[in-house]
């Protein structure tokens, strides 16, 4: 049964199994460990459907499948997490996806984007060259385009930033003060 919409019960109100079924339970945010016990405990979701999973802190709803609510909303650009990197040589992970990077090495840092980065469409990673400079590179597989230019690696002068948007399946844009390499 579907959300059956609002309503306010009045003191004394009989609240019958359909009432809980389709003015709460569709209706609540349902807390479970991971997925595997909420597939478990609801075979056959509803679309509107909320759950949390407990081992990746994430909200998500059920449209035909369970997805994140921030990716739903299309709101996978928000930054929430600021991480300084002395790394020369840095591998973005998809776990680095709405994540502000500074790189503060000295010397010049190479960052590069992998298959294995594996973004989807409309996520990002922001990056801050606060060391000498920062090299966006494209591995093998991945492409660039940006700066009006399409190239493999790009450089950022220190005390620049830039955005790397996935465009599709390992197909990326890089937005910012950027020259090609």
């Amino acid at each position: 049964m579907s959300g059956l919409g609002r309503k306010v019960f009045a003191p004394n109100d009989i609240l019958g199994a359909a009432d809980v079924m389709g003015y709460l339970m569709d209706q609540s945010v349902m807390v479970f460990a991971n997925s595997s016990e909420r597939s478990t405990e609801v075979p056959t979701p509803t679309e509107g459907m909320v759950s949390y999973l407990a081992d990746t802190d994430n909200l998500q709803v059920y449209t035909t499948t369970w997805r994140d609510i921030v990716t739903s909303l299309n709101a996978s650009q928000v930054v929430n997490t600021l991480t300084a990197s002395t790394a020369t040589s840095y591998t973005f992970a998809s776990g680095d996806q709405s994540s502000v990077l500074q790189f503060t090495n000295a010397g010049t840092s190479t960052a590069t984007v992998e298959t294995s980065t594996a973004l989807t469409a409309g996520q990002r990673i922001d990056v801050v060259a606060d060391g000498a400079a920062l090299i966006l590179a494209a591995g093998s597989g991945v492409s660039f385009a940006g700066a009006g230019t399409a190239g493999t690696a790009y450089s950022i002068a220190q005390y620049e930033a830039a955005t790397i948007l996935c465009v599709s399946s390992n197909a990326y844009r890089i937005i910012g003060n950027v020259s090609v390499v």
